[in-house]
């Protein structure tokens, strides 16, 4: 036991931090640009599933239902494979930002359909009263007081994609958790095993924690508001 976290052991993963870093940059890279796509798809489905228009639920509840039941590395394995087969290939980060996007995406709406409903209708109605449109009342009146409603269930679909940033390791991708792996069963470095996957865990922990403790935060700050506006009516009421 004694040889997994050895000085030498610890030696070998200092010598490749380089590469580690690469792969952590490369597991950023997909995280971020992953997370744009995930909010753009989010937000334009979750309007949808909101929408008077049963063609435009219908297509968030296809989308929706479809990529919540299917498995992520398959739809990662699809949009890698099929276009490589078809002589269309993206890349492997590309790949991953796309299925990570369209996957957490599909969480993303339903978060942000929860959000807009959870708005008073009489906001909806003062809102055309006062003649907006239907973009004028969600970018000015709507979407505003669902934020701090949706952010932290937004905040964990966010940490939920950069753990399964893992998933490009199944398409021989380059990020943290590759490299990882391919440290630990390389001809010079392997044996070390213990001191990168701790390192590797440490990392996703690092980045990981701070934003679920956020979230965490962010939730109870928002029950004990509405516990206290619950309160406040009452006290007035009476």
């Amino acid at each position: 036991m004694s040889g997994l976290f050895s000085a030498y052991s610890w030696s070998k993963v200092w010598g490749a931090r380089a590469g580690f870093l690469m792969g952590l940059g490369n597991t950023v890279l997909t995280a971020v640009f992953g997370i744009l796509l995930a909010l753009v798809l989010g937000l334009v489905f979750g309007l949808m599933g909101t929408s008077n228009k049963r063609i435009l639920k219908a297509v968030n509840r296809v989308y929706v239902e479809f990529i919540q039941n299917t498995p992520v590395l398959l739809q990662l394995c699809f949009i890698y494979y099929a276009l490589a087969f078809s002589g269309h290939s993206i890349g492997i980060i590309p790949a991953g930002i796309t299925a990570l996007g369209i996957y957490t995406g599909a969480y993303m709406s339903e978060v942000f359909r929860a959000g807009i409903q959870s708005i008073p209708k009489g906001q909806f109605e003062a809102a055309r009263s006062q003649g907006f449109t239907y973009f004028e009342e969600m970018y000015y009146i709507i979407l505003p007081q669902t934020m701090k409603i949706i952010l932290p269930p937004m905040v964990n679909q966010v940490v939920n994609l950069i753990k399964n940033t893992s998933c490009l390791y199944i398409i021989g991708g380059s990020d943290l958790i590759s490299i990882t792996y391919s440290f630990v069963t390389g001809e010079k470095t392997g044996g070390a095993y213990g001191p990168a996957y701790i390192l590797c865990g440490a990392v996703f922990f690092v980045i990981c924690y701070p934003l679920s403790k956020l979230a965490s935060t962010w939730e109870l700050r928002l029950k004990r508001r509405e516990a206290a506006t619950v309160k406040t009516a009452a006290a007035k009421a009476a």
